[in-house]
């Protein structure tokens, strides 16, 4: 088999490719034409995050079988095409954790103790240490915002510095932060207003995007100091520019700019801020691994194996995922809902397959379920093959059992979500083999079919809250599709369940927040 590496890997990983016996060309900066006309040739091929993997890509490639991806996103991959064609996508996600993380340490010591400001002080011969004076970690709080496999490695690194070591992390539970002797904080709020130093390390998200801004920093001790090394802009950088100004933040590690590679950024400009571009994942050991990481899996790939970051597809034969098709993105969309409409972390997932579904491989189906619980936060990192290590990784009990028949339906699958005192509930069946309904959330009876953009309301049972709903979502240019309601009893509580045919802002739903018996509401995206 043939293997086109088309953009830079370490050479260790494409001496792997060739010890297993595949024929391996190196083709680095090929442009684009070149590579159409020659990718019909290869079973394979590995890039990282320049070359285009689309239709246009997929329909000259005629023999490709897997895409392995040398890094952690995959934003340059179309999956669709991929998965049609049952061609493997893998990536690298644990491969820079270690590097991420030393370099979030380093960023923190070099900004507190002003290293960069004093080398170029010394080489341009001007010795003058009183203008360089730092402060020690040790006795210090620091706080991490996101609590995953990058933040849980910089506390450990930081408590053997003597720091305090705080965290805010909703969707993690207690057991996580108590195995790393983290300090959990309920809101961001609470960080800012304890913590001496700040690090993030969440993933790019709509909810984590500017996640520390102006209000935040108002709520900060006088002095902090902040680290990102994560993604350009979970910190706003015109926010973090007006806090140093104001004296309220002190000094500032950035590995990452929002226009990155552009170097437009405000925080250029600002002294007590160190910026490297991007390398947190820059050090020999991580491109190693990287190069590795991606030839073990294509070579996986291409015999067959199963495949530890197959972002993708998941474990089956072809005949039994095309029988199974359905009720796995039935799956996916139960498990979508609930950090969308919830945002305690979990603590226990049972799912019970009723009827037809329960003779079936639901393993599989189980694992649609948790990669769709944890996509909206965790985005690209999450796949068929790593989910179920997710939740356990997580301290997330998991319970599957099945029914042989249910009264109301041919088949169903319900999921019970037990978060601290609460617990959520939600149910989908599958019509004719292929149409998808959502019949249940919390108890609340629908039989919706779900669609990419959809709002769940909850209000009190009383008149007039439909057409309120309505009138808001029209004057805010909101097309609806479908609307359902349904209630436990006459005169209490209420669920609405909205299709519309397009994103919902954050201003229009403060504005149906702020209507009197609008006691909750979401907007979900699949």
């Amino acid at each position: 088999m043939k293997v086109l590496v088309a953009e830079k890997i370490a050479e260790k990983g494409i001496e792997v490719l060739r010890k297993e016996g595949l024929q391996v060309d190196v083709k680095l900066g090929i442009d684009r034409e070149e590579l159409l006309k020659i990718i019909k040739d290869y079973d394979g091929i590995i890039v990282r995050s320049v070359t285009k993997i689309n239709e246009e890509f997929y329909q000259h490639a005629e023999k490709l079988k897997v895409v392995g991806r040398a890094g952690n996103g995959v934003d340059n991959i179309i999956m669709e095409g991929a998965t049609e064609r049952g061609i493997i996508v893998v990536n690298t996600p644990d491969a820079n954790t270690v590097s991420a993380a030393e370099h979030t340490i380093g960023l923190l010591i070099a900004s507190c103790r002003n290293v960069a400001q004093a080398n170029t002080a010394i080489k341009n011969r001007q010795w003058d240490r009183s203008k360089f004076k730092g402060v020690e970690l040790q006795g210090k709080t620091v706080g991490i915002v996101g609590l995953g496999r990058i933040g849980s490695l910089v506390a450990t690194r930081l408590q053997s510095f003597g720091m305090k070591t705080i965290a805010y992390d909703p969707y993690i539970t207690d057991a996580r932060f108590e195995k790393f002797g983290v300090e959990k904080r309920e809101k961001l709020q609470d960080i800012m207003k304890e913590a001496d130093f700040i690090t993030v390390h969440t993933p790019k998200t709509e909810e984590t995007f500017g996640m520390i801004g102006e209000e935040e920093f108002q709520l900060a001790k006088k002095g902090v100091r902040v680290v990102n090394c994560a993604r350009g802009g979970i910190i706003g950088e015109e926010a973090l520019e007006k806090a140093i100004k104001a004296g309220i933040v002190s000094s500032a590690g950035i590995d990452v700019l929002v226009n990155e590679p552009n170097t437009t950024s405000p925080l250029l400009d600002l002294d007590n801020v160190i910026i490297t571009p991007h390398l947190g994942a820059d050090t020999v050991e991580a491109q190693d691994n990287v190069g590795v990481t991606v030839a073990h899996e294509v070579v996986s790939a291409l015999k067959g194996e199963m495949v530890p970051n197959a972002v993708n597809l998941p474990t089956l034969h072809h005949q039994e995922l095309e029988a199974m098709r359905s009720y796995l993105q039935l799956g996916e969309i139960l498990g979508k809902l609930y950090h969308q409409l919830e945002r305690d972390a979990i603590e226990k997932i049972e799912i019970i397959y009723s009827g037809e579904v329960a003779n079936m491989e639901t393993s599989a189906i189980s694992l649609a379920v948790l990669k769709g619980i944890f996509e909206p936060i965790l985005k690209e990192q999450v796949n068929y093959v790593n989910a179920r290590l997710i939740a356990q990784n997580r301290g997330i009990g998991i319970t599957e059992s099945r029914e042989i028949a249910n009264d109301n339906y041919m088949n169903l699958i319900r999921l019970k979500i037990k978060a601290k005192d609460k617990e959520f509930t939600v149910a989908g069946t599958v019509f004719a083999k292929k149409d998808l309904r959502i019949v249940d959330v919390n108890g609340f009876v629908f039989d919706v079919t779900p669609t990419p953009y959809m709002l769940v309301a909850n209000n009190t049972d009383k008149p007039g809250m439909i057409g309120q709903m309505g009138t808001l979502l029209g004057t805010s240019r909101i097309n609806i599709a479908t609307m359902q309601v349904s209630r436990n009893s006459k005169g209490q509580q209420a669920m609405m369940f909205l299709t519309v045919d397009s994103d919902v802002r954050q201003e229009t739903l403060k504005l149906i927040l702020n209507v009197e018996g609008i006691l909750k509401i979401n907007f979900v995206k699949l």
